[in-house]
């Protein structure tokens, strides 16, 4: 995974952060997975172990569902999403597009260059959604999320 202009620019974080942890990180440790949860809860206690350089579409895609980690894996899924819009994780086509667009707004309000260039992403591949929106509900699901998150500025 080519790591674009976040690493040299805006974010200050040490040359070796993908080979971290989001646990490592952000030095928050949520000690022993609870017994009897969810799928989810153990997955997402699961994923914050796993080094960031490890991480496929689906990890993205729960963690920042749950907002959990964004100042690191929204930067990475904008590099994704910039290669391909529409990238799936083991929901649907623009499956991590929606979790993007639907996370936490106070980060975008504080992130303002990570809104820009979802923007730009969005805009650049606006035919491309337009066609999955004709064929799918979860195309037009993605159109309505992206509305809404033009919104946040």
């Amino acid at each position: 995974m080519k790591i674009l202009d976040y690493k040299k620019k805006r974010l200050k974080f040490e040359n070796n952060w993908l080979l971290k942890s989001l646990e490592n990180l952000e030095k928050d440790y949520w000690g022993a997975i609870p017994e009897d949860e969810s799928y989810l809860v153990t997955t997402c206690y699961k994923l914050r172990k796993k080094p960031l350089n490890q991480f496929e579409i689906e990890d993205f895609r729960i963690l920042i569902g749950q907002d959990i980690g964004l100042k690191y894996l929204i930067p990475l899924a904008l590099d994704i999403l910039e290669k391909d819009i529409l990238a799936e994780g083991h929901f649907y086509e623009g499956d991590l597009l929606k979790s993007v667009l639907t996370s936490n707004p106070n980060y975008w309000k504080i992130e303002r260059e990570d809104w820009k260039k979802i923007i730009s992403i969005y805009g650049n591949n606006l035919d491309l959604i337009e066609n999955e929106a004709a064929e799918f509900n979860t195309g037009r699901e993605i159109i309505k999320a992206f509305k809404e998150f033009e919104r946040i500025k």
